[in-house]
C-alpha cells in the first residue's frame, strides 16, 4: 500500500502548518518540512514545539530564504526532498505541497489513487512549443542568466538582462534535454525521486542552469522528470487543484467553496484562506474520515470564471483595419433574431427560412459547427469569423447574391450587436424572449461546463440564481442600447401579437407572419 512523504514548504503560518501536518502523519503518512528562513524566529520555534516527538516528521537539515522566482524554491524543496527520503524508508510517493494546501479527499482516497495507477503527477508542457506561458518572457527565462530577484530587486534584475541582451552573452541548453514547464504542484514516485536526484549529482551542469533560471520551479522537475521516465508512467495532469484570477494571482479558497473542491478531480488544492476555518475544519475531518465516495464534477476553474466574471462586464471588439475595408453596402438589410435558448432560435429561423426563402443561418458567431457554405479562409474558425465579421457576412451577402440576410446570435454577444448596429446599412432587431426553468438552467450549466454530471444539487441551487440573473442583465444590456428597429416577442405572448412583431422585422405580408407564428412547438424545450 502507498505511503507518501509530503514534502511541506512552510512560509510564516505556524499554527496552519502544524495543523496540517498532524492531520496527515495521524493518517500513517510522514512528512518533510522545511521553513523559510524570512520566517519571526518565533514560529521556528512553535513548529518546533508543536511537532516535536512526532516521528513521522523530519525537519529540512537547512533553511533558505526563498523568494518567488529565484532557485531558493528549489533548493529548499530539494533539501526536504533529501531528508525525506532518507529518514522514511518504506515511503512510495514525495508530494509537494504548501501550508497553504488541504487535501479535498480522504486519506483512504489519496493512497487508492496512488495504488491504482503507478505513475508520475506533474504537469509537463513543452517549454517552447506549448502556450503554458500566455504572456511575457519565453525563452529569456532560459538564455540568459538572473541571479537578482524580479521582485524585491527589479531595477538590478532587468539592468543585468539589458547587459546580457545587448553583448549577446546567451547560453545553450544541453542537447540532450528538452525543456518542460508546468505547476510547481507534483507527486513522483520514489524510484523517480532516485533519478532525479541521481541525475543532478552525476550532471551538475544542469543544476548550473536552473540556478539561474527565471521561475525554476516551474521547469526542473518537469523538465528531469520528462527526461527520465517513460511518457507512459505520466500523468500529465497536476494532483493539486488551483486556479488563477486574470490578473494571474493564485484565487484564494473560502469557507463556501467546500462543495466545488471537493467535486474536483485533484486530491489537494491551493490556496486555503487562513479566515477560511470552518472550510479547514470540514476538509481535516474529510481526510480522516473513513468509506467516503466522491463523485467528481471538475468544473471548478470554469464555474469559478464564471461567477467572478459577473461583475466584470465588458468585451472588446475593436474595428480592425481588414474589417474597415469589408464596408457593409448601405442598400443591405441585417435581421439578427437574439435567442438565449438556441433550439427555439434555430426553430424559429428555420421557419422563416421556409416560409420567405430569406437567406438565413444561425448562430454563426457562436457555434463553431454552425452550417455554412465555401466562404475561404474567413470561416474557418469560430474566432476567425469573430474577428473578420463583417468580411464574413459580405461574402455571405455575395454567395446567396441577396441585399437581405438573416442571423442568430446569443444575447450574450451584446457588443457584436451594437458593433453592427453601428454600420451604416439597415439593421434589424427581433430579440425572442423564453422562459427559463430550472431544469433547462441547469442543463445550460452543463453546457457551459459550470456543472457536471455528479454535480450536487445543493451546488446547482447555488449556482443557478447567478445564471438566471447573467441572462437578464444580457437583457437588459440589449434593451438600454435602445437600437431603432428593435422588436421583442415573449414566450406566452398571444399569435397575433408574434405575427405582428414578426411582421415588421421581416417585412413580410401579415398572412406568411402568421403562419411563422404558430406556437405550436415554437417554444419547446428540446434539452
Amino acid at each position: 500500500m502507498a505511503r507518501i512523504a509530503y514534502i511541506l514548504l512552510c512560509h510564516d503560518d505556524a499554527d496552519a502548518a502544524i495543523a496540517l501536518v498532524r492531520s496527515l502523519t495521524a493518517a500513517g503518512d510522514a512528512v518533510a518540512v522545511h521553513l523559510d528562513a524570512r520566517a519571526p524566529r518565533g514560529t521556528w520555534q512553535a513548529l518546533c514545539e508543536g511537532l516535536s516527538g512526532n516521528a513521522n516528521v523530519v525537519f529540512a537539515p537547512r533553511r533558505t530564504r526563498c523568494g518567488w522566482g529565484e532557485w531558493s524554491l528549489v533548493r529548499a524543496t530539494l533539501d526536504a526532498l533529501r531528508a525525506a527520503r532518507d529518514a522514511f524508508a518504506d515511503a512510495t510517493h514525495f508530494f509537494l505541497i504548501s501550508a497553504d494546501c488541504m487535501p479535498i479527499k480522504s486519506a483512504g482516497h489519496i493512497h487508492a489513487q496512488l495504488d491504482a495507477h503507478n505513475v508520475d503527477r506533474i504537469e509537463s508542457a513543452d517549454f517552447f512549443a506549448s502556450n503554458w506561458i500566455r504572456t511575457g518572457w519565453t525563452e529569456e527565462r532560459l538564455i540568459y542568466r538572473h541571479w537578482f530577484n524580479e521582485r524585491t530587486q527589479k531595477r538590478r534584475f532587468y539592468a543585468m538582462y539589458e547587459i546580457q541582451r545587448r553583448l549577446g552573452l546567451t547560453r545553450a541548453i544541453p542537447d540532450d534535454l528538452r525543456v518542460m514547464i508546468g505547476s510547481q504542484w507534483w507527486c513522483l514516485r520514489r524510484a523517480t525521486v532516485d533519478a532525479v536526484l541521481d541525475f543532478l549529482t552525476a550532471r551538475p551542469e544542469v543544476e548550473r542552469l536552473f540556478r539561474t533560471t527565471w521561475i525554476p520551479d516551474e521547469t526542473i522537475f518537469q523538465t528531469l522528470v520528462r527526461h527520465l521516465v517513460p511518457e507512459a508512467e505520466i500523468d500529465n495532469r497536476p494532483p493539486t487543484f488551483l486556479t488563477f484570477t486574470d490578473y494571474g494571482m493564485p484565487v484564494v479558497f473560502h469557507d463556501d467553496h467546500y462543495d466545488m473542491l471537493v467535486g474536483q478531480r485533484e486530491l489537494f488544492a491551493r490556496k486555503i484562506s487562513r479566515e477560511a476555518l470552518d472550510l479547514r475544519r470540514r476538509l481535516h475531518m474529510l481526510y480522516t474520515a473513513e468509506g467516503v465516495g466522491f463523485t467528481v464534477s471538475d468544473e471548478g476553474r470554469a464555474l469559478h470564471a464564471f461567477l467572478t466574471g459577473q461583475g466584470r462586464i465588458g468585451q472588446r471588439f475593436a474595428p480592425r483595419f481588414w474589417e474597415r475595408a469589408a464596408t457593409p453596402d448601405p442598400d443591405w438589410d441585417l435581421m439578427i433574431l437574439v435567442c438565449k435558448k438556441r433550439d427555439v432560435g434555430k426553430r424559429l429561423v428555420g421557419r422563416i427560412r421556409e416560409a420567405t426563402g430569406l437567406a438565413c443561418h444561425d448562430y454563426l458567431f457562436d457555434e463553431e459547427d454552425c452550417p455554412l457554405p465555401d466562404l475561404g479562409g474567413v470561416a474557418t474558425t469560430l474566432e476567425k469569423r469573430g474577428r473578420h465579421r463583417r468580411a464574413a457576412l459580405q461574402v455571405l451577402y455575395e454567395h446567396h447574391d441577396t441585399d437581405r440576410l438573416l442571423i442568430c446570435l446569443d444575447p450574450q454577444s451584446h457588443a457584436l450587436i451594437d458593433d453592427f448596429a453601428r454600420d451604416r446599412n439597415r439593421t434589424r432587431l427581433l430579440e425572442v424572449q423564453c422562459d427559463h426553468s430550472d431544469a433547462w438552467l441547469a442543463g445550460h450549466a452543463r453546457r457551459l461546463g459550470l456543472a457536471g454530471a455528479h454535480t450536487s444539487d445543493a451546488a446547482l441551487s447555488d449556482l443557478l440564481p447567478s445564471l438566471r440573473n447573467a441572462i437578464m442583465h444580457e437583457r437588459d444590456r440589449i434593451r438600454s442600447a435602445r437600437h431603432a428597429d428593435h422588436v421583442r416577442i415573449r414566450e406566452g405572448d398571444a399569435p397575433a401579437a408574434i405575427a405582428a412583431a414578426l411582421e415588421a422585422f421581416l417585412a413580410v405580408e401579415r398572412d406568411i407572419a402568421d403562419r411563422i407564428a404558430d406556437q405550436n412547438g415554437l417554444f419547446a424545450d428540446e434539452e
